[in-house]
């Protein structure tokens, strides 16, 4: 008898079901299956938020399609932040900034995601905004406020484990702080022993903050806090936003929701202080973003053009624009992730893009964006994934309002 065992007509329907999850036959020698995670807000408040999974292989004739989505607890938890790239443990956080509410998604399998957790407040600190892993594989994340018996405080700085646990905390409150300081997001310089936070309030509250915070690393103590320089505008330090280490490992540029960027001078010494080093235009009514680094060049989002730009970093002093992708003049992009060979940038954002997501294409030799116009649904007249004409394999046809987005690793 032959030892090639015959598989029944119901096991090849089964693997075939599975290969389509998967991104459809793979060839030996193909490169392997790439996805893209968008976590998702539902416009029905009766309706689920959830992450949804794109498949976004280079050779896959499914490229930019549905996969699967997971819907997760609760109503209008508000999905904002995700960790800015998919951890090594595969373990991402992504708060719903509304409801307070931080969720802890297992993309072990990344075509079966799964909900590992889920917390609110943690040690009395309330709506964490920003996650990052620290050094030792735990996350550190900001959280804005702090619950008191007078009301609420600046929050702080809480390190958790990777399910969610805490492990130390450090409160951003000190003598002379402004009591409506608000600890936005945070970059790790791990070479200096130092964390740097900014001060944005998402509640729209302290609409003029130009603070940074200053802490050691080892402990997570305060060490001080410090005010952005006004820059020719007046406005360019207001709304303090995303720090980014370079690749040195000891240069940090912060940029702020007012399209000013600041390169950080005396970080290890005593008195560290901000300097204006380029600023772009600002549009009524919308706010420079998320940046990301990609070796020496920095990338961020400026509505005012519609555009992400990209610009060399080399010399940090005086940055340098090479390449610009601009979208619809009705786009509003904010958010922005880099995929893991750093050759794609996904973008989602405001207004003409409330429920449509794109990705760009990035030159990491010359630092050129263009948008990828292969990532477009059937039929479609412009690149993108659109999330408002959908039904979700969760159930539901609410459309979606994507926010944080990641890529796979391989």
């Amino acid at each position: 008898m032959n030892s090639l065992k015959v598989l029944s007509t119901g096991a090849v329907v089964a693997l075939a079901v599975v290969a389509l999850a998967a991104g459809g036959p793979r060839t030996p020698g193909a490169a392997p299956a790439e996805y893209l995670y968008l976590w998702t807000g539902s416009a029905d408040s009766t309706q689920p938020d959830f992450i949804a999974v794109l498949d976004v292989t280079e050779d896959s004739v499914r490229y930019g399609r549905l996969v699967t989505t997971l819907a997760v607890p609760g109503r209008r938890n508000g999905p904002h932040h995700t960790e800015h790239e998919l951890p090594a443990d595969r373990q991402l956080f992504a708060n719903g900034y509304t409801a307070g509410r931080t969720f802890i998604f297992d993309l072990a399998d990344p075509v079966a995601p799964r909900l590992a957790g889920q917390f609110g407040d943690v040690l009395g600190y309330g709506h964490p905004h920003s996650f990052l892993r620290l050094p030792n594989g735990n996350v550190l994340a900001t959280f804005q406020m702090r619950h008191e018996a007078g009301g609420m405080t600046p929050g702080g700085l809480v390190e958790l484990t990777p399910a969610g646990l805490p492990v130390r905390s450090s409160s951003a409150n000190a003598p002379g702080i402004d009591p409506g300081l608000r600890v936005y997001s945070a970059g790790i310089v791990s070479a200096l022993d130092r964390i740097v936070t900014t001060t944005t309030d998402m509640g729209g509250y302290h609409v003029a903050s130009r603070q940074l915070q200053i802490w050691r690393l080892s402990d997570l103590k305060l060490l001080r806090t410090i005010t952005l320089p006004t820059g020719p505008a007046g406005t360019e330090s207001q709304l303090t936003a995303e720090p980014r280490v370079l690749s040195d490992g000891r240069t940090v540029l912060v940029s702020t929701f007012s399209c000013g960027l600041y390169l950080l001078e005396g970080l290890a010494g005593e008195a560290p202080s901000g300097r204006l080093v380029t600023s772009f235009p600002r549009k009524e009514g919308t706010y420079c973003a998320i940046p990301v680094m990609v070796g020496h060049y920095y990338l961020v989002t400026v509505p005012a053009w519609s555009a992400v730009v990209s610009l060399d970093i080399s010399d940090p002093a005086a940055p340098r624009e090479v390449g610009r992708v601009t979208l619809g003049p009705d786009d509003v992009p904010h958010w922005i992730a880099v995929s893991p060979d750093q050759r794609r940038v996904v973008v989602t954002g405001y207004r003409e893009m409330r429920h449509r997501v794109v990705i760009a294409r990035f030159d990491p030799t010359t630092g050129g964006l263009t948008l990828d116009a292969r990532f477009r649904e059937a039929g479609a007249s412009e690149p993108g994934f659109r999330m408002d004409d959908k039904t979700w394999p969760h159930g539901g046809n609410a459309k979606g309002i994507p926010h944080g987005a990641v890529f796979s690793r391989p």
